[in-house]
């Protein structure tokens, strides 16, 4: 009986532990039930004086209550050690979740100053410019009648240049800092499949697809762009959209020229916006709009959110 009254609670325990809800529920029934047809098996194997079994008796509730006190200690121990397993698991779901978003949140950071930057280098560059450019002209117009006031309009225009180089390089010194981006090349339509890989090894779940053929080709800045709005609103996908969420990608060559299209069936719909916490979309608005294309985004009928990016060739 030995090796019979060892297997029943490691059995029920095992069950607790690792078999589905109502397969441990199952086991612990069936434990039960075995206690009780093991305490009648033990006491009821003779007959009473008037004919019948003598199924309630002192000893037999006793055996009965040992019994099911065994299997129901090691479907509670085994219970309490799955829920602690999965209460572990789901904690570290939720710091390697954290801790995705964290790095998302610093690369979209670093992306965001860089943008502030080059938005000042090119305030610096057109301002600079603009000096120089109007006190070229009036040294020009000067050195007819007066040269000493084209000499002193000249040496406006070298400190300008000066101070512009000066600004610039300070400028471009912070954007070097970044060694990740050193010296790397600026990615294009070509990266593209690389940038869903690396979503899916976050755990997104993408589907792309490509149609069609260029006419003709996109500037580089065009195909950086492209990417960057692909790279947005699969970063909104992982960040808004909750768990277990599936992203599509397509891909379409049109005569017009290229055509994005970014769905999900998450649930970040009410959290996307084009103002406010949506600086992301805003940026990426702004890039599209530089060639002249359209950026639309807005939540799916069925649930989820669609991004939608054209950016038309340039027939310059």
């Amino acid at each position: 009986m030995l090796p019979s009254q060892l297997s029943v609670p490691i059995m029920v325990y095992t069950m607790a532990v690792y078999g589905k809800r109502w397969q441990s529920f199952t086991t612990l029934g069936f434990g039960l039930l075995g206690a009780l047809l093991a305490t009648l098996s033990m006491f009821n194997s003779g007959s009473s004086p008037t004919g019948g079994f003598t199924f309630i008796s002192f000893d037999t509730m006793i055996s009965f209550v040992g019994l099911a006190l065994v299997v129901t200690v090691s479907w509670t121990f085994g219970d309490l050690a799955r829920n602690r397993r999965l209460t572990m698991k789901a904690l570290q779901d939720h710091a390697d979740r954290l801790e995705k978003e964290r790095i998302i949140e610093r690369d979209l950071a670093a992306a965001d100053e860089r943008n502030h930057i080059a938005r000042e280098m090119h305030d610096i560059v057109a301002h600079s410019l603009s000096v120089i450019i109007t006190q070229a002209d009036g040294a020009r117009y000067a050195a007819v009648n007066d040269p000493e006031i084209a000499i002193t309009t000249l040496k406006t225009v070298s400190d300008t240049g000066r101070a512009s180089l000066r600004e610039m390089r300070r400028l471009l010194g912070v954007l070097r800092k970044d060694e990740e981006v050193e010296n790397r090349p600026l990615p294009a339509l070509a990266n593209i499949p690389d940038l869903i890989q690396n979503a899916e090894t976050a755990g997104l779940k993408v589907q792309f697809s490509y149609a069609g053929s260029p006419r003709k080709e996109l500037p580089a800045g065009a195909e950086l762009t492209a990417y960057r709005s692909v790279q947005e609103a699969l970063t909104n996908v992982v960040k808004h959209a909750g768990p277990n969420t599936a992203a599509s990608v397509q891909l379409n060559w049109t005569s017009r020229g290229l055509e994005l299209v970014i769905e999900d069936n998450g649930r970040g719909a009410g959290s996307l916006t084009f103002e406010g916490q949506g600086y992301g979309l805003q940026g990426m608005s702004e890039r599209v709009a530089l060639y002249d294309g359209t950026c639309k985004a807005s939540p799916r009928t069925g649930g989820g959110f669609i991004v939608s990016v054209f950016i038309p060739y340039s027939e310059d």
